[in-house]
């Protein structure tokens, strides 16, 4: 039996809650938490913000460094962390039904269709900015992945990477040329005005454009609605095509990091700390360089893709892998806060939508309509009170029932029969 686990049906057949891994629950929870610090731009601010920190006119000396943190510590590391944890809880899942005299395949496949389902909601009916779609395509085709040794899914990994960073340094280069084309003298109509919608999409926009932006999410639900579906209904498409190798590849390092006992907390401190210290060792000065370049070129368009998508395509897993062994050894130290962000990560599903929700009504026009006018540092204060509000509702939520609301409606759905929720005494 893979990780020490049973799972034993009631006399009735249903499945009993599985014992928790602690270790993943707190590295869930600090994922959930950290995608926030990332996403809330994205909600609160035009789209070409997050990618660009000009794009609504050149930033101030507190806003770029708030750019500079959230890059070097946050941007894409967060988001890696949530996509290794899912690759290691599907697996997680595959091996509790089979050791339950559950079909492994048919428990993964049913969880990623209603997954599927949750995220077609998720980008049309709330916000753009969904990952579940993706994770759901890419985790059905993690399955096939699930038996190879941890060594293997590495080396799949790797190989996955390095298509995805020939796919962005393909796509940089090509942006480059562009750039360079559409500058020339004498150049082509067609190419300029390729490059002032790239412009657009990426790059720094006039003030009448920014003012368009804002009073598009600044309008009413059927219009933000209406939106999606005409302008944006394509786009969980292309963001499976453009990033659904590195997706991949992250969920196979998760089931690695499962199998070898890494995110299960089963290795010696100083292998922590050792890779703690190389992961960041390599990567923040990397990232700080490519902070600093970034900067220095006035946050230029063509460069948004070399430096911000591509060069940090190979930086991202000894980050990812080190903020990882940070939390774990940080975790070793129980305590009131280390319970509370076990708890943040054991309703994840919950939180990450909850969020959604959440923020929206906060910046929408249907809601308190603050979009667009906080600026990058003041957005950290969104951040942190909703950090505050996970961590207060997660556990008393937990002392009472077995599953977060929506884990509890997905765990559901995905078994064809209604799971206990309600815990029969109360912690």
């Amino acid at each position: 039996m893979r990780h020490g686990l049973e799972v034993r049906p009631d006399r009735s057949g249903a499945e009993q809650p599985a014992p928790r891994i602690a270790t993943l629950d707190v590295l869930r929870g600090a994922a959930v938490m950290g995608i926030l610090a990332m996403n809330v731009v994205g909600f609160g601010l035009p789209f070409q913000a997050y990618m660009n920190p000009a794009a609504l006119g050149p930033p101030d000396a507190v806003d770029t460094a708030s750019w500079s943190l959230s890059f070097v510590l946050f941007d894409g590391k967060m988001r890696g962390l949530f996509s290794f944890l899912f690759g290691a809880s599907a697996l997680l899942v595959i091996e509790r039904a089979e050791a339950a005299g559950l079909k492994g395949a048919s428990v993964h496949f049913r969880r990623m269709a209603w997954l599927l389902f949750f995220g077609l909601v998720h980008f049309y009916l709330i916000w753009s900015g969904d990952i579940l779609i993706s994770y759901a395509l890419i985790g059905m085709a993690a399955f096939m992945f699930r038996s190879r040794p941890p060594e293997k899914l590495v080396a799949l990994g790797l190989a996955f990477l390095s298509i995805q960073l020939l796919l962005i340094g393909a796509m940089s280069a090509s942006v480059y040329m562009l750039a360079q084309a559409a500058a020339a003298p004498g150049a082509e109509a067609d190419l300029v005005r390729q490059w002032l919608a790239m412009e657009r999409e990426f790059g720094i926009l006039s003030p009448a454009q920014t003012a368009q932006e804002i009073a598009l999410y600044q309008a009413s639900y059927p219009e933000i609605v209406r939106h999606r579906l005409v302008e944006d209904g394509a786009q969980p498409l292309t963001g499976l095509l453009l990033f659904g190798w590195e997706t991949l590849a992250y969920m196979l390092f998760g089931m690695a990091g499962l199998k070898s006992g890494f995110l299960t907390g089963d290795w010696k401190d100083r292998t922590y700390r050792r890779v703690a210290w190389v992961g960041f060792g390599i990567g923040i000065p990397a990232y700080a360089a490519l902070a600093w370049a970034y900067a220095a070129s006035g946050f230029d368009t063509a460069l948004t893709f070399a430096l911000v998508m591509a060069a940090t395509t190979p930086l991202r897993p000894p980050m990812i892998a080190a903020t990882a062994a940070l939390v774990i050894l940080l975790a070793r130290r129980a305590g009131p806060l280390h319970d509370r962000i076990a708890a943040t990560g054991r309703v994840a599903f919950s939180n990450y939508l909850g969020t959604s929700i959440l923020m929206t009504v906060l910046f929408y026009g249907y809601g308190l309509g603050l979009f667009g006018t906080l600026g990058r540092a003041e957005l950290w204060l969104v951040v942190i009170a909703t950090w505050a509000l996970m961590l207060a509702w997660s556990t008393p939520w937990l002392d009472r029932f077995e599953y977060g609301p929506l884990e509890w409606l997905w765990r559901s759905l995905a078994r064809w029969r209604v799971q206990p929720l309600r815990k029969s005494q109360p912690a």
